[in-house]
């Protein structure tokens, strides 16, 4: 897409195992002027042949330098789960550095952070215990746990994203962002439940509000439309300063 036609370019960031395939719907659901890109970490989806990396600091950095040419027009992030993490630690490095900062920022399913260790090192769980967790969570497809041969491949994929995820720590003086944010969850998500979401409001200068939606920890997976609707309505409201300015 020219970047001359682009009212908002919107990096899409997956979660823990996933890839971009599980939001491949959204960028025909999604306004047509936005500028919609699903991004794969590496050892994921197109770029499975890259190796995996464990760490959230090295990961934003890996995208940031591989981004940084996208970001030359307005944009913003939304992250699912361990995409949550990443698309903020990117922020919080963009801040840092005086770099141009998204417009807005969309964390789902993902705590606020804490600095003392809240998670259960699921990472390490034995292969039963670890399964029983993910299927409790949704979002895995039941053939891979029915599959040795497939399991055997998806096992360290995962356990290496939950490591990245649970051994993660956010800097105790990180400044709250100047950047509008919006969180998401399932209601009757068991792994993050809302009173879990609610400290993102100290994080940031502008905080738009806890979008709840029904549904557990892959509360979109069915159905899409209602935080895609959502989406659609607090980037309006994000934007809706520097147009106002404009006027």
């Amino acid at each position: 897409m020219d970047a001359t036609q682009t009212a908002l370019r919107l990096f899409v960031f997956h979660h823990a195992g996933g890839s971009h395939v599980s939001y491949r719907q959204w960028p025909a659901l999604l306004p047509a002027q936005w500028d919609v890109r699903l991004l794969d970490a590496p050892g994921h989806g197109r770029l499975g042949d890259l190796p995996q990396l464990d760490n959230a600091g090295r990961l934003a950095d890996f995208f940031l330098r591989r981004l940084e040419p996208e970001l030359q027009v307005p944009y913003a992030f939304f992250g699912h789960s361990m995409g949550a993490l990443v698309a903020y630690e990117m922020s919080v490095r963009l801040a840092a550095r005086g770099k141009r900062l998204p417009v807005w920022l969309g964390l789902s399913a993902r705590a606020a952070p804490h600095h003392q260790g809240q998670d259960r090192d699921h990472h390490q769980l034995p292969d039963a215990e670890l399964q029983t967790h993910l299927e409790v969570l949704g979002g895995t497809p039941d053939e891979v746990f029915d599959n040795p041969a497939l399991w055997a491949l998806y096992d360290p994929l995962i356990r290496a994203d939950m490591r990245l995820v649970e051994t993660w720590r956010p800097r105790p003086d990180t400044p709250a962002l100047p950047v509008a944010v919006s969180v998401f969850g399932g209601s009757q998500d068991v792994s993050v439940p809302p009173r879990r979401l609610a400290g993102w409001e100290r994080h940031t200068e502008r905080f738009l509000g806890l979008r709840v939606l029904a549904g557990g920890h892959f509360y979109f997976q069915d159905d899409p439309a209602p935080l895609l609707g959502r989406i659609r309505q607090d980037v309006a409201a994000a934007l809706a300063p520097a147009a106002a300015a404009r006027a």
